[in-house]
C-alpha cells in the first residue's frame, strides 16, 4: 500500500498499467492541499476496443481531472475514505494486470491472411492488405523513433482480426481532422475535402479547395497554438485525426484513446527521398478507402519527377552552377544538410551544392565566416527564407551584399505563390509536389532546358521598386 500511495504522489498521471485492461488512475488534487475538486470519475474500455463504455471527459470535472477506471464520488467530506478505497481498488487491478500480462496473446503475424504492398521511396510506413482490411504500420514516426505504430482499417461490414492496434479505423469515413497544411493536398487529390472538419489555425491553409469548404462554415478552427485545441477535437468526434510528429499533438494521443477517437501518426518529414514524403499520400488513402486513387496519384507525381531528372543527368560537373543556401538567425547560419529532401532534389536539378560536405539529413549549422570563405563566389542564392525584395533582405542583414549572387541578383526564395490569408503554397503543397520544386530549380540554374516552363513556387528577388 505504501508502494501504491508514493507512486499516486509522485506521479501526476497515477498509476498507469497497460495489460489487456487498459487504464488510467488518477487523483485530481494533492490529498494535503486544501483545494480540492469535486466530480465524478468513471470509464473503462480494453486496449483491443472491447468492455467499451462511455468515458467521462476532463472538462466535465475539473482543470487537470481526467477519467478514473472506476465510478469514485469526491467531495472534502469522504477525500480520504475515497482515497483508501482508490488504493484498494488500485492494488486489486495491478494484481489483475500482472495476471493478464503472462496470458497476452502475441499480434497475429500471419503472412498468409495479410499481402504486403511494396513503396517505392517512402520507408517510414507500410502497408498491408487482408482480404476485407488493410494494416498500416509507422516504422519511423519521427527521428530515432523507438517504436512502430500499427492501425487497423477496416472495410465495411468487416470484422476485426485478431491483434493489438494503436487504432482501428472503420470504413467509410466522412470527418476527419489533419493537423499540418502538408496533409491537405491528400485530400486536394484524391477529391477528399469535403471529409475535413477542423484543423488548428485555417490561416495557414492556401488550398482553394478547402477554402471553399472552410467558406461554407463546413470547417472548425483549431486554434492557432502549437497542438489542436483537444477539446474541440472531442467533441467533434471525427472519423479519425492525423497528427504530425512536428507538433504538440503527440502529448494527447493517450486522451483521444480514452475518447474513442482514432489518432494516427503520419511522420512524412522523416523521408528524405524527395518522392519518399510524396508516397505518404498512399497512406491518407488507405485511411480514406482511396488507395487505388491514391497510388494513380503519386505515380503522376513520379513520373512528372523522373521525366524532368532526365535532363539534367547528363550534365557534367564542370557546367554544374555553384549554389548557396539557408540564411542567417542569431548569428547562425542554418543551411539545408547535404543528405536532406532539398539538398538531393538540388543536386538532381544539375546545381553543385556549396555546402555538400556537411553531411546531415536536417538543417547545417554554420558561423558566417566559413559560409563567406565558401560561398562568397556562388552563382545562385536559392532558399533565401521569405524576404520579398533585394532591398529588405539587405536592410534586415547587411553582410548579406557581401556575396557575388546577391550582387548579381540571383537570389531566389520560395514565397511566389500565397494563400488568401498569406500562407506560403511552397511549404503546403512542395512535400506532395517535389516535381514542381525540381522543375523550378532547373528552371532557374539551366534554364535553357526547361525554355516554356514559368516558375512556381519561387521568384526572383530584385531591388524594391
Amino acid at each position: 500500500m505504501a508502494f501504491l500511495t508514493n507512486r499516486l504522489r509522485n506521479n501526476p498521471l497515477g498509476l498507469q498499467l497497460r495489460g489487456q485492461l487498459w487504464f488510467y488512475t488518477k487523483f485530481p488534487f494533492n490529498p494535503k492541499s486544501s483545494d480540492v475538486r469535486s466530480g465524478t470519475y468513471f470509464g473503462c474500455k480494453s486496449r483491443s476496443g472491447k468492455l467499451r463504455k462511455k468515458i467521462c471527459l476532463a472538462r466535465n470535472f475539473g482543470s487537470g481531472e481526467i477519467p478514473s477506471l472506476f465510478w469514485l464520488s469526491i467531495s472534502p467530506r469522504n477525500l480520504v475514505k475515497n482515497l483508501r478505497f482508490s488504493l484498494i481498488i488500485s492494488s486489486v487491478f495491478l494484481i489483475v494486470s500482472f495476471s493478464f500480462s503472462g496470458c497476452k496473446g502475441k499480434k497475429k503475424e500471419d503472412s498468409k491472411d495479410l499481402d504486403k504492398i511494396a513503396l517505392s521511396y517512402a520507408s517510414g510506413f507500410t502497408i498491408s492488405r487482408g482480404n476485407d482490411y488493410w494494416q498500416l504500420e509507422v516504422i519511423q514516426a519521427w527521428t530515432g523513433a523507438d517504436r512502430i505504430f500499427t492501425y487497423l482499417v477496416l472495410e465495411e461490414n468487416a470484422k476485426k482480426p485478431a491483434g493489438d492496434f494503436d487504432a482501428i479505423i472503420q470504413l467509410p469515413v466522412d470527418k476527419i481532422i489533419l493537423t499540418s497544411t502538408t496533409h491537405i493536398p491528400h485530400l486536394d487529390m484524391l477529391n477528399a475535402n469535403e471529409k475535413l472538419i477542423g484543423f488548428p489555425n485555417l490561416n495557414l491553409i492556401s488550398s482553394d479547395k478547402t477554402w471553399k469548404q472552410i467558406d461554407a462554415g463546413k470547417v472548425e478552427d483549431l486554434g492557432a497554438g502549437p497542438s489542436a485545441n483537444t477539446e474541440m477535437v472531442i467533441d467533434l468526434a471525427p472519423d479519425w485525426i492525423m497528427i504530425s510528429t512536428l507538433g504538440d499533438d503527440l502529448k494527447y494521443l493517450d486522451l483521444l484513446a480514452q475518447a474513442e477517437i482514432p489518432a494516427v501518426i503520419n511522420g512524412e518529414y522523416v523521408e528524405q527521398h524527395p518522392l519518399g514524403r510524396a508516397e505518404w499520400i498512399k497512406f491518407t488513402g488507405v485511411l480514406l478507402g482511396k488507395y487505388e486513387e491514391a497510388k494513380l496519384a503519386f505515380e503522376q507525381v513520379e513520373n512528372d519527377y523522373l521525366e524532368a531528372e532526365k535532363l539534367s543527368n547528363s550534365i557534367v560537373d564542370s557546367l554544374r552552377p555553384t549554389v548557396l543556401s539557408g540564411v542567417l538567425y542569431q548569428d547562425i547560419w542554418y543551411a539545408p544538410g547535404s543528405e536532406s529532401w532539398g539538398a538531393k532534389i538540388l543536386q538532381n536539378a544539375g546545381g553543385n551544392y556549396i555546402f555538400s560536405d556537411q553531411k546531415g539529413t536536417g538543417s547545417a549549422q554554420l558561423n558566417y565566416e566559413f559560409v563567406l570563405e565558401n560561398a562568397l563566389e556562388a552563382d545562385f542564392w536559392i532558399g533565401s527564407a521569405d524576404f520579398p525584395d533585394l532591398q529588405t533582405m539587405g536592410n534586415a542583414e547587411p553582410r548579406y551584399k557581401a556575396f557575388k549572387a546577391f550582387k548579381a541578383g540571383n537570389v531566389f526564395s520560395y514565397t511566389q505563390r500565397r494563400g488568401r490569408a498569406g500562407g506560403l503554397e511552397y511549404f503546403e503543397l512542395g512535400y506532395m509536389r517535389p516535381d514542381l520544386i525540381l522543375k523550378d530549380l532547373i528552371k532557374i540554374i539551366h534554364p535553357d532546358l526547361l525554355p516554356a516552363y514559368e516558375l512556381y513556387f519561387y521568384q526572383q528577388l530584385h531591388e524594391k521598386k
